[in-house]
């Protein structure tokens, strides 16, 4: 099969779909591999890693999508490159399509086939695609949500950490998935004070024992999830409700309630967000002030850590795009964690989270 690998052109987007390693394990397996030219280097991958492997550089993205099968990219195609997809394609990508019916909609209309990271699931329900991505987004919140509390960022200029003899920051994650766990090892090693919200108790008691004890626990309800948000100088929306759009758990009138100054980092955002008040923003312009509270919304934050976020990224995906690569669309009914990452096919919805988000 012949595989191609475009350049991002999501604002700030370094990342690419595959690195030289990746690569040439495709073409080692009899498979062609076209990269478009400079797709690597904002992961420090130069194209000339790529020609020594085998892979052919091409000028353009309309050169890739040509001359290519199955197109392997990091996140959805925007605009610009609806034009380029045909019915023949398989595109293999983030697309978190539940929180936007616009890009649904064009999809469709290109008739070809749209496989989606963040829903390729396995029997125990893990997402091993979206995965290191989640990991990477919650350990960057913390550190996100840190920068933006200091002085120049416009906040308050809280330490979350403190020092001796002042009070440490306080840190909310709304959601106990991944992204929050690994926001809460970010958060409780800088030494802030952090609360956990989860509607799972079962999976507050392995926080718990994991951290033995030093994160406060609570169920998700409006009243914890109110008076812990009023409380924060932090708060994560963390919220993950698979291939669906995320619930909205933090009202704007809490967000009113806020101390002025506080930091709202929502990594739920690409699924709508789980905050009331926020809305999508891009790593030029990451943030915007509602009731003078800093509200963070990025959409690949893992961007923003390409060099990191690649490696996990071509780690993860590649067993799957061999997998396409050496059976094609027959893989569907032999992979059950593949079939689950189909969301659009030949012009018609196939994920029943996201033909549900259309009806709102």
């Amino acid at each position: 099969m012949i595989i191609g690998i475009p350049k991002e052109i999501k604002d700030n987007e370094y990342r690419v779909a595959l690195i030289p390693s990746g690569a040439d394990i495709l073409v080692r397996s009899g498979h062609k591999v076209i990269i478009q030219k400079s797709a690597g280097i904002g992961s420090g991958f130069t194209d000339e890693e790529y020609k020594e492997i085998g892979a052919e550089i091409v000028d353009d993205a309309k050169k890739v999508y040509d001359k290519s099968e199955l197109i392997a990219k990091v996140k959805e195609p925007l605009s610009s490159e609806f034009s380029l997809i045909k019915e023949n394609h398989i595109i293999f990508t983030f697309l978190h399509l539940s929180a936007d019916k616009e890009l649904i909609n064009a999809l469709i209309k290109t008739k070809a086939v749209f496989i989606a990271y963040e829903t390729v699931e396995l029997e125990d329900g893990s997402l091993p695609i979206l995965t290191p991505m989640s990991e990477v987004a919650g350990r960057l919140s913390v550190l996100i949500g840190a920068q933006y509390l200091m002085k120049p960022a416009g906040s308050m200029g809280r330490l979350l950490g403190g020092v001796p003899g002042v009070k440490r920051g306080k840190v909310t994650i709304i959601g106990a998935g991944t992204v929050g766990l690994n926001a809460a090892k970010i958060a409780v090693g800088i030494g802030a004070e952090v609360t956990i919200i989860n509607r799972g108790i079962d999976k507050l008691r392995i926080i718990d024992n994991i951290f033995g004890g030093r994160i406060e626990t609570l169920a998700s309800n409006p009243y914890n999830i109110e008076k812990s948000v009023i409380e924060s100088d932090l708060v994560i929306g963390a919220v993950l409700i698979k291939g669906a759009k995320a619930p909205v758990l933090v009202a704007k009138e809490m967000v009113k309630k806020m101390r002025k100054g506080s930091v709202i980092v929502d990594i739920s955002i690409d699924q709508g967000g789980c905050v009331e008040t926020m809305r999508p923003t891009t790593h030029s312009n990451p943030v915007y002030d509602v009731y003078g509270v800093i509200h963070y919304g990025v959409t690949n934050i893992p961007g923003a850590v390409p060099r990191t976020a690649t490696f996990a990224l071509t780690n993860a995906a590649l067993p799957y795009i061999k997998k396409l690569a050496d059976k094609g669309l027959n893989i569907i009914k032999e992979d059950s964690a593949l079939a689950k990452g189909v969301n659009i096919s030949k012009g018609k919805i196939t994920y029943p989270a996201i033909a549900e988000s259309l009806k709102d």
